[in-house]
């Protein structure tokens, strides 16, 4: 996979993309990351990238002009397939495991950070976006949000976990969050691991795991529980 980042702060990414799975998923060559800075395709001498915007109001807005020459710049000297466009705003869809794990079976992603107030609408207009949000909550820039998408999508493409089955297992899954983890010691401070996790019956440790990741999905996020299968 190879993943352009296309932002005014390349510098914030080094230390997230440098440590722990997303850089060895990158020593592995299963993924490859690619920095872009938006202010290096401006045409402003004085690499100005934003202005007020029309019909008054506070702040500053992204101009066209540089996010177009960026991300046409980049898809004509990138690879040979076009890639998947994402808009990372607040006005996005939110952002799910499904919409993860489609993003990992992609060839090439490209993630667009804006900044200040947003984007000039025409950036929205000029090309097909998949618009997507973190949260309901609105942050400083999109540079964050996109951290958060690549280290959801680069951990599920094949070969950057140790383990294969590490995923299938996981929150979010059939719709419910992750059934309780339990590891040495076996008591702690009053506390005891469940005795069916050592009792070696594999078939009701697996039911076990599933009633418990219904009860917390019951309990802590009864919204997801509702939309479950069954």
């Amino acid at each position: 996979m190879r993943i352009d980042i296309l932002t005014l702060f390349p510098e914030m990414f080094h230390g997230v993309l440098e440590q722990s799975m997303l850089r060895l998923a990158q020593e592995k060559e299963l993924v490859a990351y690619h920095l872009w800075n938006i202010r290096d395709f401006t045409l402003d001498k004085h690499n100005k990238v934003d202005d007020r915007p029309y019909g008054g109001g506070p702040g500053m807005v992204m101009t066209p002009e540089p996010v177009y020459r960026a991300i046409e710049a980049v898809e004509e000297g990138g690879a040979p397939t076009a890639s998947r466009k994402v808009l990372l705003t607040p006005q996005g869809e939110r952002f799910t495991q499904p919409m993860a794990d489609t993003l990992a079976r992609e060839d090439r992603v490209m993630l667009v950070c804006g900044h200040y107030e947003g984007f000039d609408e025409r950036i929205r207009q000029g090309f097909d976006f998949q618009e997507i949000s973190i949260g309901d909550y609105v942050l400083s820039g999109g540079e964050i949000p996109a951290m958060v998408v690549i280290d959801a999508i680069v951990r599920l493409v094949p070969g950057v976990l140790g383990d294969e089955d590490s995923p299938k297992n996981e929150s979010f899954k059939d719709g419910l969050l992750e059934y309780p983890q339990y590891t040495k010691p076996r008591e702690f401070r009053g506390m005891k691991v469940p005795d069916i996790l050592v009792s070696g019956h594999h078939e009701n440790i697996q039911r076990w795991r599933y009633e418990q990741a219904e009860e917390h999905t019951r309990s802590k996020r009864p919204d997801l529980f509702k939309n479950t299968p069954g």
